[in-house]
């Protein structure tokens, strides 16, 4: 088998996740799930039964390459990859490419968002031996799809060929943007839909040569920096290279448009932990409904996510509703409008008020 490597894409701000994910602490880098550990360990601890501390890449942008060296120092420095510059999961991934590309040649290359929860770990790691041997045959591309619990609005869906196998693998119809929740239902009952989780595997070949393809101009400037690497130039020419690139989503770029893929169902417990309304799944809700943590007391209060700090947090007679306390700024909402968040922050920035931000 070829070597395995991981590309861990850790720059987004995680701003559904105000007020404790800030700009100089996004959601990746903070701990959610009650046992102390943040988003990005976890999801590095559990690749180690299958890739090596040393061959773990991980995506960010460059302000936030001292959390990284803080909350992973097994990693080598020289695998953390700094953007400079947000330009979505294509160039993100184009650029670990080429990294990889650099030390190994080619190699196996899981890609994967650094603040998913997965509940079923060894059922998780052996999807990913499944979809690993599916990436090396031919020039496959490999993704994860969740088997749908119900009919979500807010996950692109993916559907796939039950006739069409490779492996533990089916053969990708086509990609499918957001639905409507009719739509969505029909996924569901149709049962050849699955949730696109954001996760593939392929070789650094394979995923180079689509590039070049489907995209050509990202690709020509991925050369220019793969041939940079390790030289003084690098940061140089990383910076005028991946500055100019065109923002794109790796689906948009490559999956649409793209032939032999193959995606594998996952029934491992995945949750892309996206908003608030998360917690309720990652913690264990008391006696009435609520999840709390932090110096928090309530009375008459149900299904409410409160999280408090050093100060008390008091609630009286409340229901569905999110609090969350931070030093410098408290969120109030209803849950049916904590998705709202991002506008919050567009008035916040509106108001000059970025400190806050």
């Amino acid at each position: 088998m070829m070597r395995t490597t991981a590309l861990i894409m850790a720059g987004g701000r995680g701003e559904r996740f105000w007020p404790r994910s800030r700009r100089s602490l996004p959601k990746q880098f903070l701990s959610l799930t009650g046992d102390g550990k943040t988003m990005i360990q976890l999801t590095v601890e559990r690749m180690l039964p299958l890739v090596r501390m040393e061959d773990i890449f991980i995506a960010t942008n460059r302000v936030y390459k001292p959390l990284v060296l803080a909350q992973l120092p097994g990693i080598p420095e020289q695998n953390i990859l700094c953007e400079p510059v947000g330009r979505n999961t294509a160039p993100c991934i184009g650029m670990g490419a080429a990294f990889i590309s650099r030390k190994y040649g080619d190699a196996l290359m899981i890609v994967l968002p650094a603040d998913h929860q997965i509940t079923h770990r060894d059922l998780y790691l052996d999807t990913l031996r499944a979809a690993c041997d599916v990436a090396e045959k031919n020039s496959n591309l490999v993704t994860i799809g969740i088997q749908p619990s119900y009919p979500e609005t807010g996950y692109g869906y993916i559907r796939f060929d039950p006739a069409a196998r490779l492996g533990q693998a089916y053969r990708v119809d086509c990609f499918v943007e957001k639905p409507q929740l009719e739509t969505a239902k029909r996924y569901l009952a149709e049962g050849r839909y699955l949730w696109n989780s954001g996760q593939f595997i392929w070789k650094v070949s394979t995923i180079l040569k689509n590039m070049e393809r489907f995209m050509p101009d990202t690709y020509a400037g991925l050369m220019r920096i793969c041939g940079a690497i390790g030289t003084e130039e690098q940061a140089e020419v990383l910076e005028k290279e991946f500055t100019a690139f065109k923002s794109q989503s790796i689906d948009y770029g490559i999956m649409e448009k793209a032939g032999d893929i193959y995606i594998l169902p996952g029934a491992f417990g995945w949750d892309d932990v996206g908003s608030w309304l998360a917690v309720e799944r990652l913690q264990i809700p008391d006696g009435e409904g609520n999840v709390a943590s932090g110096n928090v007391v309530s009375v008459n209060t149900r299904n409410c996510i409160a999280q408090g700090q050093e100060k008390l947090l008091a609630l009286v007679g409340l229901e569905d509703i999110v609090v969350v306390d931070t030093r410098d700024a408290t969120l109030i909402s209803s849950k049916e409008h904590v998705g709202e968040i991002k506008d919050l922050l567009a008035r916040l920035k509106e108001r000059g008020q970025e400190e806050y931000m």
